[in-house]
């Protein structure tokens, strides 16, 4: 009989990118030799991993899988009135993306120019009432299907507020995709707050001390590198936000390649070595599978492209199945250090970041 293998889930937010995610979880779903843990989620990754636990209580597997799928489905048919781009078939009329492409410009000027306290005084949000339809959170917080840590930022204080399975709440999954530009910070017990991503995209840190499985697999949403160099502003502020929502997710890599430094070239006394976990990382990258996007269709809830990143992210997550799945329990499938620590010399040569310097 196979190995059963457990493991932690970290999901980035990206909007309507959060379909790719949606499509890796459903394949991940489908392995009956894998099981999730704990699942960590900032933003669009915050939502689908509230669905994938609200799921997972309801109906096991089939039912996370089911639950996501009607999420993307009403966020679709929702999209055709709430959606700041038009729904057009674009292959059909000429000039559709043009269009499109035009109307997010006019979109994210006004929301450069004017609060959401201006432009939304009433504070709507479809989402919201989108998660409540698909959501039972009195029960979900009550059962704990799997662990569940959702990353917001308090407005206040500048730092991540990570809540556990025991206070999800409608509430809490909004301040975690909350982005300041469109809505009014969320309040949750006399504190105010905005997106997870800007501190915690996702956090990491809770599955150490909380999960017993050494394992995370990191979905990525919001690319880590680009070759070409953005030129308008729209891509500009994307490459702007895609680097700051990367930064403290990188930041917690470093902390996790320092220790493993620390264990496996024999730094610390054998009486401190167990009070240290060795984590083993994988990733899922989206930025092959995503480079073929504009920041545009980040709003984009036709349900043609849902199912196409639904798609491209099965497909992602079957190609790491394959290679990496024997690896979950043993051994990372990434190298911290030549995939998220290099850093450049003055020569322009990379080179990789050591234990010290990771330490200073």
């Amino acid at each position: 009989m196979a190995e059963i293998k457990q493991m932690n889930l970290a999901l980035q937010g990206g909007g309507a990118h959060g379909a790719f995610t949606w499509g890796v979880l459903d394949r991940l779903l489908d392995e009956p030799h894998l099981e999730i843990e704990g699942v960590s989620g900032t933003s669009a990754g915050a939502v689908n991993a509230t669905l994938l636990a609200h799921g997972l209580m309801e109906d096991g597997r089939r039912g996370a899988q089911k639950s996501l799928a009607e999420f993307w489905e009403r966020t679709s048919h929702a999209g055709s009135i709430w959606s700041p781009l038009p729904t057009l078939p674009k292959s059909l009329i000429p000039g559709g993306d043009m269009i499109a492409a035009a109307t997010y410009t006019i979109f994210d000027t006004l929301t450069r120019t004017f609060s959401p306290y201006e432009l939304n005084p009433l504070d709507i949000n479809p989402l919201r009432d989108l998660i409540a339809e698909c959501v039972d959170f009195d029960a979900l917080r009550s059962h704990e299907a799997i662990k569940l840590f959702l990353s917001a930022t308090n407005v206040r204080t500048g730092r991540v507020k990570v809540f556990d399975s025991r206070e999800v709440s409608l509430d809490v999954v909004m301040a975690s995709a909350c982005l300041p530009f469109l809505y009014k910070a969320v309040e949750i017990d006399g504190e105010h707050y905005w997106d997870g991503g800007y501190m915690g995209n996702p956090a990491l840190f809770p599955f150490f001390y909380v999960c017993k499985s050494r394992d995370v697999l990191i979905v990525h949403i919001n690319p880590m590198e680009r070759d070409e160099v953005p030129m308008s502003a729209p891509e500009i502020m994307n490459r702007i936000n895609e680097i700051s929502f990367n930064g403290s997710l990188i930041s917690e890599l470093r902390a996790i390649n320092f220790v493993s430094r620390l264990l496996d070239e024999g730094w610390l006394k054998d009486d401190y070595k167990d009070r240290l976990k060795k984590i083993l990382v994988h990733s899922i990258r989206s930025d092959d599978s995503l480079e073929d996007l504009s920041v545009a269709s980040k709003f984009n809830v036709d349900w043609a492209f849902l199912t196409d990143l639904r798609d491209r992210g099965r497909l992602a997550a079957e190609n790491w199945l394959r290679e990496n799945h024997k690896h979950v329990g043993r051994k990372s499938t990434v190298d911290l250090a030549s995939n998220y620590l290099r850093s450049a010399d003055p020569k322009g040569e990379r080179h990789e970041v050591t234990g010290k310097e990771a330490a200073e």
